[in-house]
């Protein structure tokens, strides 16, 4: 839907949506504009937001007005019917008409794939769009997917998240031959739920490196560069993941502070290493998650996000239009097609 060719990538963020929102939002801007050239637009209320424009980089932030919001709760159906009046339907509508090159919102994110879908529509072989969540793990990122987007998936879909989850490691975290992998309860070819057994027959002849079963427990190991699963499974396993990496942060933390002056001491020696792990696993440092299978670029990122987490977000946003994701995607999916036939 955009027609960036070349220059600045310009990413419009809808400032109104998420828990910390305009505040957040527009603190995340400014963070990104003083660490980019891109053209950042601000959709909202815009005395509000301009009222927060200050500092560093500001003069170069532009803010498009929209009287309304879509709050955190509504569902889909009602936002979609009142989308042209708030800032996501705003902001969406921008890369539509070519005005923008992606969107990048915190805010309701069914609402946010509902929108989307109407306004900017799928690539042609794609059924659905999916989240991909960047996943940090020792030997490198994964990138899983659909981590939200659809709770319930036929097979067909889960080949299609292979494939677009593909072009976006190479294009974005630029691996050369991703491995796909597809999210299972046994690595054995013949472990698995009916979906999951015909999602990996059909993947074995889809454009991409199939390698199989990855089971929960190699999530962490880097077992596959993408990692395919229903969008119920992949946010089950996302939250899990996020909870646990919290809490064991939180654990290290109060053991090290609580113990005695020795304890406390190898803390001190410890804490550009423990800062350096936190930041690898922290989701933040990933920005958002990227919509794939869109004729646009969307980013959605976690409604609570911080400053720092929208800044990631913008940055995610950028590196998607400047990597062409979008149309590495559709010539696989082109590929895809013409095997079948």
């Amino acid at each position: 839907m955009s027609n960036h060719t070349r220059g600045p990538a310009r990413i419009a963020v809808d400032a109104m949506g998420g828990d910390r929102a305009p505040e957040a939002i527009v603190a995340g801007a400014l963070l990104a504009a003083q660490e980019s050239d891109a053209r950042i637009v601000l959709v909202g209320d815009e005395p509000r937001v301009r009222a927060l424009l200050r500092g560093p980089a500001a003069e170069r932030i532009a803010v498009q007005h929209a009287e309304g919001m879509v709050p955190m709760d509504l569902p889909a159906a009602q936002a979609l019917r009142g989308a042209d009046r708030t800032s996501l339907g705003v902001a969406v509508g921008m890369v539509k008409s070519g005005a923008a090159d992606a969107v990048v919102s915190a805010g309701n994110s069914g609402a946010f794939l509902a929108i989307a879908l109407v306004k900017l529509r799928t690539i042609e072989g794609i059924a659905r769009p999916a989240i991909a969540t960047v996943w940090p793990a020792l030997g490198g990122p994964s990138v899983l997917l659909d981590s939200g987007a659809n709770v319930d998936c036929r097979p067909e879909w889960l080949v299609q998240f292979g494939v677009m989850g593909s072009a976006y490691a190479k294009a974005v975290l630029g691996i050369a031959a991703p491995r796909v992998g597809i999210l299972s309860l046994g690595e054995e070819r013949g472990k698995g739920n009916a979906q999951v057994l015909e999602a990996a027959r059909l993947l074995d002849a889809a454009p991409v490196d199939f390698i199989g079963n990855v089971e929960g427990k190699d999530l962490f190991h880097n077992v596959a560069d993408v990692i395919v699963a229903d969008g119920f499974v992949g946010n089950v396993v996302l939250k899990v993941g996020e909870g646990m990496i919290a809490d064991i942060g939180t654990v290290i933390k109060d053991t090290l502070l609580g113990g005695n002056l020795l304890t406390k001491l190898g803390a001190a020696l410890l804490a550009p290493a423990l800062k350096g792990l936190r930041k690898k696993f922290n989701y933040e440092t990933y920005g958002g998650a990227p919509l794939l299978g869109l004729r646009g670029n969307c980013i959605v990122t976690h409604g609570r996000a911080s400053a720092n987490a929208v800044r990631h977000a913008i940055h995610a946003a950028v590196k998607e239009v400047e990597h062409d994701v979008v149309g590495r995607i559709t010539d696989l999916i082109v590929t895809d097609l013409a095997t079948e036939a």
